[in-house]
């Protein structure tokens, strides 16, 4: 399973991965069931998770029944028990989404719900994020994770989201990131196995470092890094299967 796994994820593209992925995983997690760990977005419990990864493969890091991986579930752990995000009405925009959030989001009643990608078929827009068709100041908070490393103007796309939420809005921009180091990028590197050597992966064209956060200080946002991991009980952090360098980057636009 892990080999088919890190097979799949090396080498099918993302947007057809979303199309046929979730109804073999939901097949599959009937036979993961246990009291091992606890899926706290979909509420489900295993005997041990599915292992995902393209170069190093992590052990109990899918939840087959909703497809999240460790971001997503300290996402929603932080969002649930740190904001008023369930609540709070709220005219939100989810770039790239991401299937184990699709439903729930659109259920709550308390949104305002926009979806895009320039893929993504469960999108409502299609577009690109440097240059998104929508007014200023127009949302309250957005989401977007794990996109700027496959861009290569990012600090447009991020100056993009800034252009578009209200003052005083917040957006959650998670990527991939060696905190031991700085941003390593090229341009001129092309070729798809020495991105995936470099970058991780073959349509990334870079690898952040310690110094994202200033790139979207950059552009004009306030940025906090959220260490949630440390601020849950050890035992819970075992339980949902987390990661300690999957850091929450928490920005927002300045009121003035």
């Amino acid at each position: 399973m892990q080999y088919i796994i890190q097979c799949i994820t090396r080498f099918v593209p993302r947007h057809i991965m979303q199309r046929f992925a979730m109804f073999f995983l939901k097949i599959i997690g009937i036979f993961y069931r246990g009291n091992n760990f606890y899926d706290p977005i979909s509420k489900t419990s295993y005997r041990k998770m599915l292992p995902y990864g393209r170069q190093v493969v992590r052990k109990n890091a899918l939840a087959p029944n909703s497809g999240s991986l460790e971001r997503h579930r300290v996402i929603w752990l932080y969002l649930q028990n740190e904001t008023s995000f369930f609540e709070a009405p709220l005219k939100f925009l989810h770039i790239a989404p991401e299937f184990c959030f699709l439903k729930k989001f659109k259920k709550l009643k308390n949104l305002s719900y926009v979806t895009g990608d320039l893929e993504s078929p469960w999108a409502d827009v299609k577009l690109d994020v440097r240059e998104m068709p929508f007014s200023e100041n127009t949302f309250d908070a957005t989401m977007c994770n794990h996109v700027f490393e496959h861009i290569d103007d990012d600090k447009k796309a991020m100056s993009e989201f800034l252009r578009v939420l209200k003052p005083g809005g917040w957006g959650i921009f998670m990527v991939p990131i060696k905190w031991d180091q700085e941003t390593i990028e090229d341009p001129t590197i092309t070729d798809p196995k020495e991105r995936e050597r470099l970058f991780g992966q073959r349509d990334h064209v870079r690898y952040y470092g310690s110094d994202y956060p200033d790139r979207l200080r950059s552009v004009g946002f306030e940025v906090t890094v959220i260490d949630y991991y440390h601020k849950l009980d050890q035992q819970l952090v075992n339980k949902y299967a987390l990661l300690p360098d999957e850091k929450i980057i928490f920005c927002k636009k300045p009121v003035n």
